[in-house]
């Protein structure tokens, strides 16, 4: 039997199918839309809006998909007659590239734009549908089956079946034609491959610190704990109420992770910034276990202090040493009483005071002293000593120190606020009319003495910057007593049990407090 000829497949080749669903404004200045289709047979489409005609054009298309017959084997690559990137070469816009691009099965491909203006369907090879990044593959050419091959006339008869392994070599299969001449065998048809993705640079960045993390740092670990520090950092500046613990992990991770950066970069900035984080970590967890009533030391210890608060601690000692400057009389008694007054009406120079807040305190004639007080100009009351001491809490006695009024510009001695001056005073009143100190009945100099080591402690109680202890010339300097009437004010208060281990060595008392008073007193930074 003689196979008949068969023309090259060159020659069979057509051009691809392309067709186009548009969508374009109905009107100018409207919010119309028209949806026309490139096929002729298909009537445009007046529509309200542009998601209403989105959907029928997408709609539209896909029913031309399903009614659409199955891409051809022979067919040319559409996308070429248009001039596409794939047939085009980068050196000038009209200069085709080899007809070798093209490649793989013919394939049935939609391709749209970006703005959702058009939607293409088109008959193309593989290689150009993977070309375009938005192309989706709707149907592929089924892989061709084996053909027998062509003989030519000259040549006979074909050998029989039978034979066909003794006469040559077995037909080779013929897949589907391109549009690209080949002398060579067409290849075997392979699965339509992926558009290639584009690669991704993992450019994150950052910034912490009025630094940017740059997007290249490595190790990547170190970039990332930086740039997630800078948004931790961000998110508590919004948090409505502080929360010390977290802000002194978020410094302790920001000390250990720009101590790193810094090896990396060897930027000596970044080593100092490290420092000031280590130190902003230390005084948040600092100021957290106070706050809390925790013991820094450790050992499981809990301190309730009455003043929770290095800001409020260092009030309290801004208050004495303007009293200490400020005494318009000589003598403890004087003194103790100026700082229960200065207390009383710190921020605008008058406050109020009851009779039972001065026969309180360890005073011999406080009528007297009051009287005092007044004739230095100190001290302004409406009426008399006697009427003062008489006041009761329903009806007390309005005071005025002039010295402790804003001047014109409203400015005093103070910059603690409102809700601060009560908790000092009642931080002061706890102090002087300590129960023990009461019971053993100390004067005026054991009170201004207590109140003295109540703000110059460690945070567990040692006396004095660090333990080493407290100069013997400020105490005595403080409590208007003389240099040998100091120990005997120590005795009463280890008496007292407010010191304990107290002795005075080379011009310094040291010692501790007792645990008993912790919560009075205010610790060193």
């Amino acid at each position: 039997m003689t196979v008949e000829g068969t023309v090259s497949g060159l020659e069979e080749r057509v051009a691809g199918r392309a067709w186009m669903v548009r969508l374009d404004p109905a009107d100018r200045g409207g919010a119309a839309v028209r949806v026309s289709c490139g096929r002729p047979a298909c009537a445009p489409q007046v529509l309200p809006s542009a998601a209403v005609g989105r959907t029928a054009a997408v709609a539209h298309l896909a029913t031309h998909l399903r009614a659409a017959s199955q891409p051809r084997p022979e067919a040319y690559c559409a996308c070429r007659a248009e001039e596409c990137h794939t047939h085009v070469r980068a050196d000038g816009p009209r200069d085709r590239a080899p007809a070798l691009r093209c490649g793989g099965p013919v394939v049935l491909a939609v391709i749209n734009d970006r703005q959702g203006r058009w939607w293409q369907a088109l008959e193309c090879c593989a290689r150009c549908a993977a070309a375009h990044p938005s192309a989706k593959i709707v149907a592929t050419t089924p892989a061709a089956t084996a053909r027998t091959a062509t003989a030519p006339a000259s040549a006979g008869p074909a050998p029989a079946a039978g034979a066909r392994g003794a006469a040559g070599p077995p037909p080779v299969p013929v897949g589907p034609h391109f549009s690209h001449a080949s002398s060579s065998p067409a290849p075997v048809p392979r699965a339509v491959p992926a558009p290639r993705p584009k690669p991704r640079r993992n450019r994150r960045s950052g910034k912490i610190a009025q630094r940017i993390v740059p997007y290249d740092l490595r190790p990547v670990a170190l970039r990332d704990e930086l740039i997630e520090l800078g948004d931790l950092f961000r998110a508590y500046q919004q948090r409505p109420e502080p929360d010390l613990e977290q802000l002194a992990d978020l410094h302790a991770r920001k000390a250990k992770a720009f101590r790193t950066w810094a090896e990396v970069t060897g930027e000596t900035e970044l080593r100092l910034d490290a420092r000031r984080a280590e130190q902003a970590a230390a005084a948040a967890l600092l100021q957290h276990q106070q706050r809390t009533g925790q013991s820094p030391v450790g050992e499981g210890k809990v301190t309730n202090r009455l003043l929770p608060g290095l800001t409020q601690w260092e009030h309290a000692r801004t208050v004495l040493a303007h009293v200490a400057d400020d005494t318009p009389l000589p003598g403890p008694e004087a003194r103790l009483m100026a700082v229960m007054l200065t207390l009383r009406s710190a921020l605008t120079g008058t406050g109020n005071l009851v009779g039972q807040d001065v026969k309180g305190l360890p005073l011999t004639e406080p009528e007297e002293l009051i009287g005092r007080l007044v004739d230095s100009g100190w001290l302004s009351i409406p009426g008399t000593a006697d009427d003062l001491l008489a006041s009761r809490p329903e009806s007390p006695t309005p005071i005025t120190i002039p010295s402790l009024m804003p001047d014109g510009d409203g400015q005093g001695p103070f910059d603690f606020g409102r809700k601060t001056r009560p908790k000092l005073s009642g931080w002061a009143q706890r102090v002087v009319g300590d129960k023990k100190l009461r019971k053993k009945r100390t004067g005026a100099a054991t009170r201004l003495l207590a109140l003295a080591l109540a703000v110059r402690t460690t945070t567990d109680g040692q006396l004095g910057a660090g333990g080493e202890g407290v100069d013997l010339e400020v105490l005595t300097s403080w409590c208007a007593v003389e240099p040998d009437g100091l120990e005997p004010l120590v005795e009463q208060l280890t008496a007292a049990d407010w010191l304990e281990e107290a002795a005075v060595t080379d011009g310094r008392l040291t010692g501790r407090l007792a645990e008993r008073v912790l919560q009075v007193s205010c610790p060193l930074p």
